[in-house]
């Protein structure tokens, strides 16, 4: 079942249904809007997304010594930016700005219900993933920083793969049991206030995102990672987005007429 099955009668999660007030959240199904228009979005968001990331990053290795205040910094921005463009984006893509949500829905609604088709979820993933490189390209050139430099932040660490299942886990139980629980409305701040926390409860500072890790390996920043530690953060995001399908199913089982 879909995100946007779950919540069958909410207006913003049904394809055709007329616009409303409130967007669509990530994995809700997306207006059924050109498929072009729903690329360039996930493009250009995830391009923002990575923008504000690695910038604030940079910024705040600038501006204080204590690494601290660079994380708060950095996540507090993220926290922002992805409120808003989540908020912006929503309405024409679902604002996804990340493949293994991209992939959950796809999943669920090849089970029937409604959602990403293959060929969406064919389009969606590449447009992240060379968004996510271009805004990391656009964060260095703001800032005067070679325009691709690999990280040697390494992040292959067994505790820091844990933290992106952890991290990856509870995006995607959070994403679909909005849905489930016909909460999407909320979904801006929702999944914007999740992150901000996971990059302070995470041993990872919750990547959760392929694309974005991606990006963040073309530059050798605060936020960056070393191209050798891709595969296995990405790996444990996509067994994360699995755990927390698993969770979405098992906490929102359906109800049962009473005997």
């Amino acid at each position: 079942m879909t995100a946007a099955e779950a919540a069958p009668t909410a207006e913003s999660a049904t394809p055709g249904a007329e616009p409303s007030s409130v967007a669509p959240a990530p994995g809700a199904t997306p207006p059924r809007t050109p498929l072009v228009a729903r690329a360039a979005a996930e493009l250009i968001g995830t391009a923002a997304l990575v923008a504000v990331v690695v910038g604030s990053g940079i910024q705040a290795t600038e501006l204080t010594k204590d690494v601290g205040l660079q994380l708060l910094a950095n996540s507090t921005a993220t926290v922002f930016g992805l409120g808003i463009l989540i908020l912006l984006l929503g309405p024409v893509s679902g604002a996804h700005f990340n493949p293994v949500v991209t992939l959950a829905e796809w999943w669920t609604a090849r089970r029937g219900g409604p959602g990403v088709t293959l060929r969406e979820a064919a389009v969606y993933l590449p447009a992240q993933i060379v968004g996510a490189i271009a805004g990391a390209i656009l964060a260095d050139a703001m800032f005067g920083e070679p325009l691709v430099k690999w990280s040697t932040h390494d992040r292959s660490a067994g505790h820091l793969l844990l933290g992106e299942i952890v991290a990856t886990a509870g995006l995607i139980l959070l994403i679909f049991g909005l849905a489930r629980a016909s909460r999407l409305q909320f979904a801006p701040v929702a999944v914007a206030s999740y992150i901000g926390a996971a990059y302070w409860f995470t041993s990872s500072t919750s990547f959760a995102n392929p694309a974005v890790t991606i990006g963040r390996a073309f530059t050798d920043t605060f936020a960056g990672i070393a191209p050798g530690s891709l595969a296995g953060f990405i790996g444990m995001q996509l067994v994360g987005a699995v755990v927390g399908l698993a969770l979405v199913a098992l906490i929102f089982m359906p109800g049962r007429s009473a005997e």
